[in-house]
């Protein structure tokens, strides 16, 4: 695991300077008072002024500081040294009172005490994740009685097929976990022309079954999961952005899942 965990940090410690200056994160409107989050997080989360959030795999900190701006007291977490010196930099010039660490998600029990109101995470997390039962109770371990657990993330199904190929659904990827996937590619998914030098990446497949698995055998009650036809990012070539910033497939195709969302909470202490 180890092995493994430090590939793909050297890979996103290089990939934070070339997103960091990207149109796709638009990091100059953030900084002009502009909202990096998206509009389901934010319904579905709902009011979380007064309250203490943990957010985990927060890149640089754009979200955590948008929670912020919405009121939440927050704590960032990231494995990558390089964008969490970032993160803290932009909570300084913004004069956010936010907290950031830079430590592997499975060592935070070691980096960090205390309960919070959320523990939030989103978009891309848990492909890095290997093992997600330990995950899962490092997130019980950090909610407060009634806190609240919120991920919202690509949809297995939707990860299932060929990116590359031309108008037609082609399966290339496994549903369930026979990972780690090693990968090799010398482009991040932003803009940028830039070439990273660290190149190979492991990632992990997981089933919607052993993701809510995960969290309820953390002792966590689950309160829903969302299931969506929509995806955050141009997942298949032919798919199309509406006017809501969200992808979908052409001619109103909704017979595949491209998202979920999944909210739990810690049991309240009889």
């Amino acid at each position: 695991m180890n092995n493994y965990t430090n590939k793909n940090r050297l890979n996103w410690d290089e990939r934070v300077a070339l997103h960091v200056a990207s149109e796709f994160y638009d990091l100059d409107t953030f900084k002009a008072g502009g909202n990096s989050l998206k509009s389901l997080e934010c319904e579905e989360l709902g009011d979380v002024s007064g309250e203490t959030l943990l957010h985990l795999q927060c890149h640089f900190g754009m979200d955590t500081l948008s929670w912020a701006r919405r009121g939440a007291i927050v704590t960032g977490v990231d494995f990558s040294e390089q964008a969490i010196t970032q993160a803290k930099a932009l909570a300084l010039e913004q004069n956010h009172n936010a907290q950031f660490i830079a430590c592997d998600i499975y060592e935070l029990p070691r980096h960090l005490r205390g309960e919070f109101d959320i523990v939030f995470t989103s978009y891309g997390v848990l492909c890095w994740l290997g093992d997600l039962s330990r995950w899962a109770q490092i997130i019980a371990s950090f909610l407060k009685p009634g806190g609240r657990f919120y991920i919202v993330d690509s949809h297995p199904t939707g990860n299932l097929f060929d990116e590359e190929s031309k108008g037609a659904f082609s399966v290339r990827y496994s549903y369930f976990n026979i990972g780690p996937e090693r990968y090799e590619s010398d482009v991040s998914y932003t803009d940028s022309a830039s070439k990273l030098k660290n190149t190979v990446t492991y990632e992990w497949s997981h089933s919607l079954g052993k993701i809510v698995n995960a969290v309820l055998e953390a002792g966590l009650q689950l309160q829903f999961l969302h299931e969506f036809t929509f995806a955050g990012y141009w997942k298949l070539p032919w798919m199309e952005q509406g006017t809501d910033g969200w992808w979908r497939l052409p001619n109103g195709d909704t017979r595949i899942p491209f998202l979920f969302s999944l909210m739990a909470i810690r049991a309240q202490i009889p």
